[in-house]
């Protein structure tokens, strides 16, 4: 019996513990530390089509419970990530969701059609990144900009399409109905929040562009209302994310609707922490008497 089996878009995942993208690049690093191929799946780092060195300046800023960052997408984009990277990434057995922005729908366009050709079992739409200048912002805050880019992106992909929204749309709710209206197969949710920090003895901004995402403990509260809100309106499975830390966590996301959820922040304050977080569901499954952890989901 796998107790914590999830299917999400006729994809079999072993458990519902992936690492987010940003967070865990491509598993190389993670895995001197501990075998990533126990994860039920790993989301690339942001990848655009061509490569991208990022944000200049200040990148990473601890925050209360929480941390901002302004990575700006750096990448090797999608070409020598499967040259390179994707090999590697099948070796171990996880499914495998290639994180893709872009600041043209173009690129976007381009790089699904490169990876159609690979063995990626999702395409995860980053329409959400808060830091990069075009693009990614204003495609995943204006409703109809979104739903013409995921329709002519479910039009190119032969991959199942995962919708990465951002907490900064107009209506959360709003924006996943029209994703879901557009052909997405799933969304995930929420990346960072929008936010900044002062360098008071400077007098200026921390960061370069001013603005950065907002992720971590801090913001779980209200990625767990927005998960519950889009949850309950659309028929699609839903991975959420935002400030994952525990076990206690992860049952609340699915207990709220989440098919499946994705660790990020905490991957660098605990960079060992999956494996306990996946036996903790399965000792929690046993304890409660429960087959499959997907009999909770949705149950709030």
């Amino acid at each position: 019996m796998n107790r914590l089996e999830t299917t999400i878009n006729g994809v079999k995942f072993k458990n519902p513990v992936i690492a987010a993208s940003g967070c865990f690049g491509f598993g190389r690093e993670y895995n001197e530390l501990y075998d990533v191929s126990i994860l039920g799946g790993i989301s690339s780092k942001g990848l655009t089509l061509e490569p991208r060195q990022g944000n200049k300046g200040m990148r990473v800023w601890e925050t209360p419970s929480g941390m901002l960052n302004s990575v700006g997408l750096q990448n090797p984009g999608v070409p020598k990530f499967i040259a390179d990277e994707l090999p590697w990434m099948e070796k171990l057995g996880n499914v495998i969701i290639a994180n893709l922005g872009g600041s043209l729908i173009e690129d976007y366009l381009n790089g699904i059609m490169l990876l159609n050709e690979t063995n990626v079992d999702f395409i995860e739409l980053n329409i959400s990144c808060p830091n990069v200048k075009t693009g990614g912002m204003a495609l995943g805050i204006k409703n109809d900009i979104a739903f013409e880019a995921v329709k002519l992106a479910k039009n190119v992909s032969k991959k199942p399409l995962m919708v990465k929204l951002s907490p900064n749309a107009e209506n959360i709710v709003e924006m996943a109905k029209a994703c879901e209206e557009a052909g997405a197969d799933s969304l995930s949710l929420v990346n960072t929040f929008k936010g900044m920090a002062v360098d008071v003895k400077n007098r200026k901004p921390v960061f370069n562009n001013v603005y950065a995402g907002l992720s971590g403990a801090a913001i779980k509260p209200l990625a767990l209302r927005m998960v519950h809100e889009v949850s309950k309106n659309v028929a699609i499975p839903v991975i959420g994310l935002g400030g994952i830390y525990s076990v206690e966590d992860i049952i609340e996301f699915i207990m709220v609707g989440a098919s499946a959820v994705q660790i990020g922040t905490v991957n660098f304050s605990h960079p060992t922490i999956a494996p306990s977080l996946i036996k903790g569901l399965e000792d929690y499954c046993i304890n409660e008497n429960i087959n499959n952890i997907m009999e909770i989901k949705g149950i709030i």
